[in-house]
């Protein structure tokens, strides 16, 4: 009878395009080893509570850890609670803003939730519970002393920021320390002995592996990362006209979020379900297999790609209530619309307020206007001419068209389109 073991995570990380360096090839080994009774590996993402949400940014260090726990190990989430208090000028070239204290309180609440999971697989820490304790003159001791300058100048995130105009200050230039120093902390106290970032991380995740080395004199820190998101145009994914696309449904909706992810264009849309789905890369051959078949239904995969993220940030919860609003808001849908439906995405589409005296009578063409869902009259008449003005859903058929009790949704709301895209809620007051 053969020995279970446990399925590589490294190769399976590669083979998605979620791999781009490690530390050593001794981790990919300890990920194979046949030896069921050998400890799995205790691994962590470090997440800084610069918001109140993370954000899309945040989502593959989140994929990665999940990847490790689906093959058996264990993972912590790491709040830096006190490194968020210096800010990572990795990839950045301003120093970031000064987060007190009440912030960065909010912040982490507003991330982890008021009772944060904990369980054999899975830990959310913060740094601050140690960091607190620390004492300068004691870190200069055991951590400053093997901290080599030069090696500390030649990482990529200090030698930009010291070409750039505003330079880079001490407190900055010590992050890679303190990062270096968690994962010490953690190695010592926690157990874990991987850490894993994006690739802009390299610098700060190899100072932790090398102070694990010096000071303790002892093999098996690891460090891998994972490449930033970007778009087939090299451009990154993850921002919108609006700005970031947050995780938090407090901070964007799960129909906005959802609504993203369908919108992927199709030279990503396979990539992106390597590295952001978990189905298997066999059932993504077929889709891609599809998407070039005659009779193709246009952003099929996009849908596919879209429902599985959501899932996954959101829930089943979520998503349901993403579907339901894309189904309602689609121009011409036979579902009825409801106030709590048309509530639900105000946040995430343009909207105003008029008495109810305002709308009451008044013509489709005049309110599209005053609304400012349309510059003019004229473009109101032409726009229903293409068939292309909806009010509640329902295509405008005549310029003459007035606003009537009934159609003032629940008596509270009604949502106008201009196309597909463009749409404008009105509350009635």
């Amino acid at each position: 009878m053969g020995i279970a073991r446990r399925p590589n995570v490294v190769d399976i990380l590669e083979e998605r395009g979620l791999l781009e360096s490690i530390t050593s090839d001794n981790l990919r080994s300890a990920c194979s080893n046949p030896n069921p009774n050998l400890a799995p590996l205790r691994v962590y993402c470090g997440f800084d509570p610069t918001a109140e949400s993370l954000h899309l940014g945040n989502l593959l260090g989140l994929i990665v850890l999940s990847w490790f726990q689906r093959c058996g190990h264990k993972t912590v989430a790491l709040i830096g609670g006190a490194t968020a208090r210096i800010g990572d000028p990795s990839g950045k070239t301003l120093e970031r803003p000064e987060l007190d204290s009440e912030t960065l309180e909010k912040n982490t609440l507003g991330i982890v939730g008021k009772n944060p999971v904990r369980n054999s697989n899975f830990v959310v820490l913060n740094n601050f519970d140690w960091w607190k304790e620390v004492r300068l003159l004691d870190f200069l001791k055991k951590v400053g002393r093997f901290a080599r300058v030069g090696t500390m100048m030649a990482k990529e995130s200090v030698k930009k920021r010291l070409e750039s105009e505003q330079g880079m200050s001490y407190t900055e230039f010590t992050y890679q320390l303190l990062q270096g120093y968690d994962f010490l902390y953690l190695f010592e106290n926690e157990g874990v002995n991987v850490q894993i970032g994006g690739s802009d991380q390299w610098g700060n995740i190899t100072a932790g592996t090398e102070l694990i080395r010096k000071i303790l004199q002892v093999e098996g820190a690891y460090g891998l990362t994972f490449p930033l998101l970007l778009k087939s145009d090299g451009t990154k994914f993850g921002k919108s006209e609006d700005g970031a696309i947050w995780l938090s449904p407090l901070m964007l909706s799960p129909y906005k979020f959802y609504q993203y992810f369908f919108s992927v264009p199709d030279a990503d849309v396979v990539r992106f379900l390597k590295i952001l789905t978990f189905l298997s890369l066999e059932e993504i051959r077929e889709l891609d297999k599809e998407m070039k078949r005659p009779g193709y239904v246009p952003n099929s995969l996009q849908r596919r790609l879209a429902e599985e993220v959501t899932r996954f940030v959101h829930g089943e919860d979520g998503l349901a209530e993403a579907l339901r609003a894309t189904e309602a808001l689609r121009p011409g849908a036979e579902t009825s619309l409801d106030w709590k439906t048309i509530e639900g995405i105000a946040q995430d589409v343009p909207s105003c307020s008029l008495a109810y005296d305002q709308v009451l009578d008044v013509s489709v063409i005049d309110l599209s206007v005053s609304t400012g869902l349309l510059d003019s009259k004229s473009a109101a008449r032409r726009l229903i001419k293409q068939g292309g003005l909806y009010f509640n859903n329902n295509r405008v058929e005549s310029e003459g068209k007035k606003i009537e009790s009934g159609d003032i949704v629940d008596g509270k709301i009604l949502l106008l389109s201009a196309g597909k895209k463009n749409k404008m809620v009105v509350r009635i007051s």
